[in-house]
């Protein structure tokens, strides 16, 4: 555009220079129109050239432009390319850093599962250590004890085979010992007034078997009744059978109530001072002898009679003003003991209850004998009248005994001349 303009200045100015310089350069009008022409041509050219230029400036410009549009667009790309290759790659190298991360984790999760398996196989490997070892201790103690077991089994046997052999610890009855009596019923044949007996070919061994809702005896005294399976034991010869007699008070006596007294009895024929458990071992053995004489002892009980010394009902045996029994041995063949708190004003029945060690009632050979018990009546009284009565008693007391020391020297008078009598 700029040299286009220039060469049309310099066309106008030439005429210009031509007038000024007229006497020396001529010109004609042909050729200013031609001159005009080509100028007007250059211009058309120049201008042509210029536009051509222009557009060739505009067509590079625009090139340039579009070259920059896309090499700007075209770096665009690549940098979006670039940024989105870049979030490819953190996105990889996340992923890859997530699958390293699963992949430890996974890894580590193997590791503790496999830990967690080694630990559960040495775990039961050590439970079934303990197990055998638990196993074997209970072979080794059922071992134990079936040896213990055999032991004791064999003990057992031996020393069954010695209680067979030693017949009061023997379950079984020694046929030796069999009574063959028992197997009569006494009435073969029958006698008036008389019931058959119970019979037995064992000697009554299970006899508390035929009452099943009774306890055993046990050596108890059970209020409610028993069976006791303890045979009845020893039995003395008649010479040997025990006796007794009170000596105070003397039967009839009369005594001051309220007043301590001593009770004293005679006794033969009775080692006394044998007295065990009541408590535990009532009734629990049989009666024994030494040298021939029952090993015992003896009771007192004291009743008031309620209707007097003419009283002819039964006493209640439940009840009692006085009871004692007599553990310890008689002193030169007395047993005594000590009402140490009197007893009330009444008439009494004081008797004796001679009992072998166990507490049974003294048995003999036979039923035909004596009182093997002694019984006296007494009064006690209030006051002057019981001590006139007491007086009394005592001097008649004396008076027996007196008699008694004569007879008895009488009768050693009599045995000393018979036994001269007889070694002359």
């Amino acid at each position: 555009m700029k040299f286009s303009t220039s060469l049309s200045t310099l066309l106008i100015l030439l005429p210009l220079a031509s007038s000024v310089l007229g006497a020396t350069i001529p010109v004609r009008a042909s050729d200013l129109a031609r001159r005009q022409n080509d100028n007007d041509n250059d211009n058309n050219n120049v201008d042509a050239a210029a536009q051509d230029e222009q557009a060739a400036a505009d067509e590079q410009a625009a090139a340039d432009e579009q070259a920059a549009a896309d090499e700007q667009a075209a770096a665009d790309e690549q940098a979006a390319a670039d940024e989105q290759n870049a979030d490819q790659q953190n996105a990889d190298e996340q992923n890859a850093d997530e699958q390293n991360a699963d992949q430890q984790n996974a890894d580590e999760q193997n590791a503790d599962q496999q830990n967690a398996d080694e630990q559960a196989a040495d775990e039961q490997a050590a439970d079934e250590q303990n197990a055998d070892q638990q196993n074997a201790d209970e072979q080794n103690a059922d071992e134990q004890n079936a040896d213990e077991q055999n032991a004791d089994e064999q003990a057992a046997e031996e020393e069954q085979a010695a209680d067979d052999e030693d017949p009061q610890v023997s379950l079984t009855l020694d046929p030796a010992v069999i009574a063959p009596g028992f197997a009569q019923d006494g009435q073969d044949p029958p006698v008036d007034g008389q019931v058959a007996s119970l019979t037995s070919t064992n000697n009554f061994i299970n006899f508390c078997l035929t009452e099943p809702d009774l306890p055993l005896t046990d050596g108890q005294q059970i209020v409610t009744g028993s069976c006791n399976p303890a045979p009845i034991g020893i039995i003395p010869a008649v010479e040997n059978m025990p006796s007794s007699k009170f000596v105070n008070p003397p039967n009839g006596a009369t005594l001051p109530a309220e007043t301590p007294f001593t009770i004293e009895m005679a006794i033969e024929n009775l080692i006394t001072g044998n007295f065990v458990n009541a408590q535990a071992n009532y009734f629990a053995a049989p009666q024994t002898l030494q040298d021939g004489t029952i090993l015992g002892h003896s009771h007192v009980v004291v009743e008031l009679l309620n209707d007097g010394l003419e009283q002819t009902t039964p006493t209640d045996p439940q009840v009692f003003a006085f009871f004692k029994g007599l553990n310890a041995p008689a002193e030169g063949g007395i047993l005594t003991a000590d009402v140490e708190d009197g007893l009330p004003a009444g008439d009494y029945r004081l008797c004796s209850i001679n009992s072998s060690s166990n507490h049974q009632p003294v048995i003999v050979p036979v039923a035909q004998h004596g009182a093997l018990d002694d019984c006296v009546y007494f009064t006690l009284e209030d006051g002057a009248a019981a001590e006139e009565d007491a007086a009394a008693d005592d001097a008649a007391a004396e008076e027996d005994a007196a008699a008694a020391e004569e007879e008895q020297a009488a009768n050693d008078e009599q045995a000393a001349n018979d036994e001269q009598n007889n070694n002359n």
